[in-house]
């Protein structure tokens, strides 16, 4: 099957879309809770198109995340590659388990992520409160099942496009 020229655009503006998210300003009190963005949509794209959405998008993603935010180079992407690899490795298991079971493999891969980022910051030597480490994985849960609604309804509706 062809796809149609906005199947291959709404996947790289939703992964753009969550670049910006993860750069944009947030208020103080609530920077802890900040959602992983990149993580929670690249995992949506790994899962419903694993051929097109792997391991290059994600390292890509990852560099990018770094040098928006200023991480060390190469901390989000190995976190990505990560999540990503164990997402596709285990896809056609993950795509067939109902939504509840689907969402606690989600945060289980968004703990790993975070979990990474975690240990890659404990070898530089930088420390960071408990609260703004593991908070985005609450609150990434939540972006995930908004996010789920939301592109699987796009893609739907693209793919009734073609």
């Amino acid at each position: 099957m062809t796809l149609g020229m906005g199947n291959r655009i709404m996947p790289a503006l939703s992964l753009l879309a969550a670049l910006m998210l993860a750069a944009a300003p947030v208020p103080g009190w609530s920077a802890s809770f900040r959602p992983e963005w990149v993580p929670v949509v690249l995992l949506f794209w790994s899962l419903v198109a694993p051929d097109r959405f792997g391991m290059l998008t994600a390292a890509g993603m990852g560099l990018a995340l770094d040098v928006l935010t200023g991480a060390l180079l190469g901390q989000h992407a190995l976190a990505l590659l990560l999540v990503v690899y164990l997402c596709q490795r285990f896809q056609p298991r993950i795509r067939v388990i109902p939504l509840a079971q689907l969402t606690l493999m989600i945060v289980a891969l968004l703990a790993l992520y975070e979990f990474v980022l975690f240990w890659v910051d404990g070898l530089a030597g930088r420390t960071v409160p408990f609260v703004d480490r593991w908070a985005p994985v609450l609150s990434s849960t939540a972006v995930w099942l908004l996010a789920l609604a939301v592109l699987d309804r796009w893609r739907r509706v693209a793919h009734a496009r073609i």
